[in-house]
């Protein structure tokens, strides 16, 4: 059942659980209960489609090179699943997954505050579980299935690097696919334009008892239920903690004060480029290419051993393989391609420059049109479809090319870079108020020097496993500083860490089960309880975490027939009530 609460006239309303935020873990947590006996509400802050009114709520100042809130915060049905942009084929945008290493779960003693309370092993089966929900070909993170004439991994073992792989998948499995199996449901309500303001605790217990909800232009409702899970997002699942207190008056599930710390993303950047020794290289490593094989999208990778890292004690990384033409050109087509991007987003070819300045833009059209011969030829290529104007995290297929060899001069070593838990790096609450009286959220980040420094050795590992190999040369690019070149303002839209997993509640927001510190009944679902995050994409452990979470509630409830709910009264009248129709 579907119910948008802009129509909704009750003030109270019942469910055996609340799950707040509509996202992938939200979704994917919901879907486990649909034809079980319990009554459950998925409560959406935004609606079927983008509502800018409901997405200015996500907004707040920044401290920090980082990207706002308001960009990286989706309040729809989907989520961030709609922010995906990895081309698939035509008219088809999607996501990559990947595992996280197991190193990633251990307590690196070069990795300050690192560690999970649980290994990969015991997320494994829900690894394979999630790569379905997520709507993944075959489950192979390992090259060799996905090798072929053409598509082999590179020798570089004995150098200490590795080749994984990253599988993709299409941003309508949670944008809309599940949406019409969630409306069918009868024991689940998806509640939209309902936007979660503070979690009320039962009287004398240290349980929720009520979730308040709200939306632009609304009167204020109250939802109970007998457990809540927020799933609403590394900055929102924060900022409700923040905004509720419990019975004892303190913020909620905050008693040592880690609510909004430990935030990290994955920084993106570039470390420099392999001159290949031999032109043919590129004519052998499509197995680093996006591609379609055996029916699945997949995409190799490099990344360093665990005893790599370990023995030169750096933080994770992987280094993805993208062709460029020579420096001429490849800067004549990154001018091009930034002045076409601000060319697509205003309605006027005069509203450009003052847009992004007229000093950059006359930089841009002054290197563009250097190797306008070169654009020229590219920008037909991509407009007759035959090839991209510029290979990279957001579009494959360099590899099907006629003689990449000879088109591209170099390959870009490109990283996903792993950024360590500081409590610093933080969301807290600031002084100002949004349209709902809330808090607005304040995000603090800055990258640590120690961060910094472990990047730089990391990337040189990289550039002389592939020199040693005798693959080519390669030229180190780095800022003015001497720091890592990183694209800005920084971040993936990866929230991890503001609600992180401890066993220890002085060290950790969540327990190892994914329940709140103190709070009975109180659960979140998504990758802000990521003590820590490696380099991969987090959506398929953070699916993988909500089934988990799944199967655990599953089991508390016994999971009884509908007609045993205690709120199959209440359940009764709800399907009676007009908006529901």
């Amino acid at each position: 059942m579907h119910i948008d609460t802009r129509e909704l006239a009750v003030k109270e309303l019942d469910c055996d659980l609340c799950i707040i935020g509509a996202g992938p873990a939200g979704i994917s947590l919901a879907r486990e209960f649909i034809g079980q006996g319990v009554r459950v509400a998925l409560v959406e802050s935004g609606g079927l489609h983008y509502d800018r009114h409901v997405q200015a709520l996500a907004g707040g100042p920044t401290f920090g090179a980082i990207k706002p809130s308001i960009e990286v915060n989706r309040r729809q049905f989907g989520g961030n699943a709609n922010l995906w942009c990895v081309g698939l084929g035509p008219a088809e945008k999607g996501l990559r997954h990947a595992m996280m290493d197991a190193i990633d779960f251990q307590v690196r003693p070069w990795v300050r505050h690192s560690g999970w309370p649980i290994g990969r092993e015991e997320i494994m089966p829900h690894y394979e579980r999630a790569q379905q929900v997520c709507g993944g070909g075959v489950f192979g993170y390992a090259p060799e299935p996905w090798e072929d004439e053409h598509a082999r991994q590179l020798p570089l073992q004995s150098q200490g690097l590795e080749t994984g792989m990253f599988h993709f998948s299409p941003f309508e499995v949670f944008t809309n696919r599940y949406r019409q199996q969630l409306f069918d449901a009868p024991n689940i309500t998806i509640y939209t334009h309902a936007t979660a303001t503070e979690l009320l605790p039962r009287e004398s217990q240290t349980a929720v008892g009520r979730v308040c909800l709200s939306g632009p232009g609304q009167r204020p409702w109250q939802l109970r239920a007998k457990t809540v899970v927020l799933a609403a997002g590394g900055y929102e699942n924060a900022r409700l903690l923040l905004g509720s207190r419990g019975p004892d008056g303190r913020t909620l599930g905050n008693a040592h004060d880690l609510v909004g710390r430990y935030y990290h993303d994955h920084l993106q950047g570039r470390s420099g480029y392999l001159i290949p020794s031999d032109p043919r290289l590129l004519e052998q490593l499509a197995l680093y290419d996006l591609r379609l094989r055996r029916g699945a999208y997949v995409m190799g990778y490099l990344k360093l051993s665990a005893h790599l890292q370990a023995q030169e004690q750096v933080m994770n990384l992987n280094c993805f393989l993208f062709p460029r033409p020579d420096e001429r050109h490849s800067r004549a087509i990154d001018a091009f391609n930034t002045l076409r991007g601000h060319r697509l987003q205003r309605q006027r070819l005069d509203e450009v420059a003052p847009a992004l300045g007229m000093k950059k833009t006359l930089a841009c059209l002054w290197q563009a049109g250097r190797g306008l011969d070169y654009v020229a030829a590219m920008a037909w290529r991509a407009a007759t479809g035959r090839q991209s104007s510029a290979y990279g995290l957001g579009h494959g297929g360099w590899s099907q090319l006629d003689q990449p060899g000879k088109r591209f001069s170099r390959l870009e070593l490109w990283h996903s870079i792993e950024q360590s838990p500081h409590p610093l790096n933080r969301v807290s609450l600031g002084p100002r108020r949004d349209a709902l009286g809330c808090a607005e959220l304040e995000l603090h980040w800055h990258w640590q020097q120690e961060d910094i420094e472990q990047t730089l050795k990391a990337q040189s590992l990289f550039a002389r496993a592939l020199e040693g190999a005798g693959l080519g040369r390669v030229e180190r690019v780095l800022q003015a500083d001497g720091s890592p070149h990183l694209e800005r303002p920084v971040g993936s839209h990866h929230l991890m860490g503001t609600t992180r997993m401890h066993a220890d509640p002085r060290q950790g927001v969540v327990d190892v089960n994914c329940k709140v510190h103190g709070v009975d009944n109180l659960y979140i679902a998504g990758s802000s309880v990521f003590p820590t995050g490696g380099y991969a994409n987090p959506t398929l452990t953070l699916v993988a975490l909500a089934l988990r979470l799944a199967d655990r509630l599953k089991a508390q409830s016994g999971c009884k027939s509908m007609a045993g709910s205690p709120f199959g009264r209440s359940a009764a009248k709800l399907s009676d009530h007009p908006a529901a129709r």
